[in-house]
């Protein structure tokens, strides 16, 4: 079996709470989901017009910056590559900026969110996602460091350029491998 840790990382078998501000209350019946930017058919999804679209479960670790990580977490969501691909992606576009509440955005190339495991993720072990950890919505990125999984998500532009997100801006790293312990500006 392959190493399932990555380097300087210690398992926890709680789901920690990090983030930065306040906990949003979203109600999703008031949710937007928009994708835009470099496409050729920009999308604004409702709630109940994302969840009438096939759903997708993956069971996945997960790998926060601060040093934990946590095995098989089940998610359901809707995968990012089906509605990218309804979106039509322009050639020239390479990566994205992700949106949150409360102004969050992060950065993500274009190939990591076309990944079969990466979602826009409603539950958690067969539950609605708790505010806390980001529901109602969240971008689900499990091969990059948990930041870059977006809480309390409603969009994302597509773009040519790489531009930092909100934790890049701070000194977090463009990508976040969690391998190769990209966690700030100057790891390689």
């Amino acid at each position: 079996m392959a190493e399932r840790l990555p380097p300087n990382q210690r398992l926890v078998t709680n789901w920690p709470v990090l983030h930065y501000g306040s906990v949003p209350h979203i109600d999703p019946k008031q949710l937007r989901l928009a994708i835009g930017g470099l496409v050729d058919a920009p999308l604004s999804l409702s709630w109940d017009e994302l969840m009438a679209l096939p759903q997708h479960e993956v069971t996945v670790d997960i790998h926060c910056v601060t040093g934990w990580s946590r095995y098989d977490n089940r998610f359901s969501g809707v995968r990012v590559a089906d509605l990218l691909a309804r979106a039509q992606p322009r050639p020239a576009a390479a990566f994205a900026v992700v949106a949150s509440a409360q102004g969050f955005t992060t950065n993500l190339p274009l190939a990591d969110l076309m990944r079969p495991d990466v979602l826009f993720a409603h539950s958690h072990g067969g539950q609605p996602l708790a505010p806390e950890h980001g529901g109602p919505l969240r971008l689900m990125v499990p091969h990059l460091y948990f930041w870059k999984s977006a809480k309390w998500v409603h969009g994302l532009d597509l773009v040519a350029d790489d531009e930092p997100g909100f934790w890049e801006r701070a000194g977090y790293h463009m990508r976040g491998d969690p391998w190769q312990e990209q966690r700030f500006q100057d790891d390689v």
